[in-house]
């Protein structure tokens, strides 16, 4: 998925979206955002991941 295929997604994603978008468990989306593979922002109990730095860590850019 690259390019245009990313437009439907919010500019900031939420657990329920990671959930949502790599189809695993809330659990899984917490353990995720904690493994800190990506950027993310907490405000209180939320959790906020900018749209691009999931993407870049989903598409394997820049962590190598």
């Amino acid at each position: 998925m690259t390019g245009n295929s990313w437009e439907h997604i919010p500019d900031v994603l939420r657990p329920i979206d990671i959930k949502e978008i790599l189809n695993i468990g809330q659990t899984q989306a917490y353990d995720l955002i904690h493994s800190n593979q990506f950027h993310y922002i907490r405000i209180g109990r939320k959790y906020l991941i900018p749209k691009q730095s999931f993407i870049d860590w989903l598409e394997g850019n820049g962590n190598e």
